[in-house]
């Protein structure tokens, strides 16, 4: 193992959960493709995840409240590098550099810009490793949609010389990636994943998320209301496209409710919003892949799963623990893979997929 090729990557997405981390050996000599040595999950406290929320709407002294936060999570990171280092019994001297996301908190690509709360100087001086951030805003600054970004690690890790592939993270937003042997990688985002099933379970029953699918198992889905909330124009739009919760709010699912609606019967239909906006944006413009293989939280939600598969009956559909990487940790790999791919100088988007004028190099580095 050569110290030089271990990569921290951090990711804490729109579901607002938490933070993943994944140390990662990019050693070409000793794997064929990015080897785990060690994970680590670091939820948030409820109040964290409160304020980060809140700072998505317009509000009081949000510069003030941004700054704080983006320390709070600068400390938070380094909590969960020093997990990973005492799990691996491994030295921050031996790590290369830490690729951190950072916390998103506006994502306006049509005004030129996206927000990800951070404070990498701080979390190196916390670490004493070099930071790796700030991986949106050149792709954007190229005239992309600096999102998603996962399809280039997808493309290099789960890419198949003989089938048809689609790659779909259901985290907070769902993005997929199409690969198909001759065809150039291409991706986007299909649309609310957990988002709108957190906040509705939070709301009604009190719980982070749906466990399992649990609740929204058990529910009636509502054709009317499925209907009016896939009527939303984003779902028309066509790709390179990305989302957030500028679109997919609890305020808009809201405006769309007569009133009446069972809570349990409603969070039935948001699965089939999931799954529709989904299947339906596969469908389109890729036709029938041979295979589904699906990461991220929503990999555990066995209704969700369940419907993917009756609207998919010709696809095998899987998680990524079956090619090797599970679901869980994709996209901290994917953020360590990009540190990586800087480091080589090599660019991290796809223009296919982002929309960009072409490749780029992805980053910020903030040494120690």
């Amino acid at each position: 193992m050569n110290p030089s090729t271990l990569i921290i990557g951090l990711m804490s997405g729109t579901s607002l959960d938490g933070v993943d981390a994944a140390l990662v050996d990019f050693s070409a000599a000793s794997h064929s493709h990015p080897h785990i040595l060690a994970t680590a999950y670091r939820p948030y406290p409820m109040r964290l995840r409160d304020e980060l929320l809140a700072l998505h709407q317009p509000g009081h002294d949000e510069l003030h409240r941004a700054a704080m936060l983006s320390q709070e999570l600068a400390h938070h990171y380094a909590e969960s590098v020093s997990a990973l280092l005492a799990q691996a019994n491994i030295s921050a001297q031996q790590v290369r550099a830490i690729g951190c996301h950072g916390q998103t908190v506006r994502h306006v690509p049509q005004q030129g810009y996206t927000l990800q709360l951070n404070q990498p100087a701080l979390l190196a001086e916390l670490s004493g490793i070099d930071v790796i951030d700030d991986f949106r805003s050149r792709d954007i600054a190229a005239g992309g949609q600096g999102a998603p970004l996962v399809p280039a690690f997808h493309a290099d890790f789960f890419d198949s010389s003989h089938s048809h592939r689609i790659i779909l993270n259901i985290g907070g937003i769902a993005n997929l990636t199409h690969l198909q042997p001759g065809t150039p990688v291409s991706g986007f985002d299909c649309g609310p994943g957990n988002m709108l099933l957190d906040a509705w379970i939070q709301q009604h029953q009190q719980q982070a998320y749906d466990k399992e699918g649990a609740w929204g198992g058990s529910g009636t889905r509502l054709p009317d209301l499925l209907d009016r909330l896939l009527a939303h124009p984003y779902f028309v739009v066509p790709a390179p496209k990305s989302c957030g919760r500028e679109q997919f709010n609890l305020s808009w699912l809201k405006s769309l409710l007569r009133g009446t609606e069972a809570p349990v019967d409603v969070q039935a239909t948001l699965v089939a919003l999931t799954v529709r906006s989904i299947t339906d944006a596969i469908q389109r413009e890729y036709g029938v892949p041979d295979e589904l293989y699906v990461c991220g939280g929503g990999a555990h939600n066995k209704s969700l799963m369940a419907r993917l598969a009756d609207e998919l009956p010709d696809t095998r559909v899987a998680t990524t623990d079956t090619l090797g990487l599970p679901a869980d940790w994709v996209e901290a790999v994917a953020f360590a893979w990009l540190a990586w791919q800087l480091l080589q100088g090599k660019p991290g988007n796809l223009p296919e997929v982002t929309g960009a004028r072409g490749t780029r190099l992805l980053g910020a580095i903030h040494p120690v």
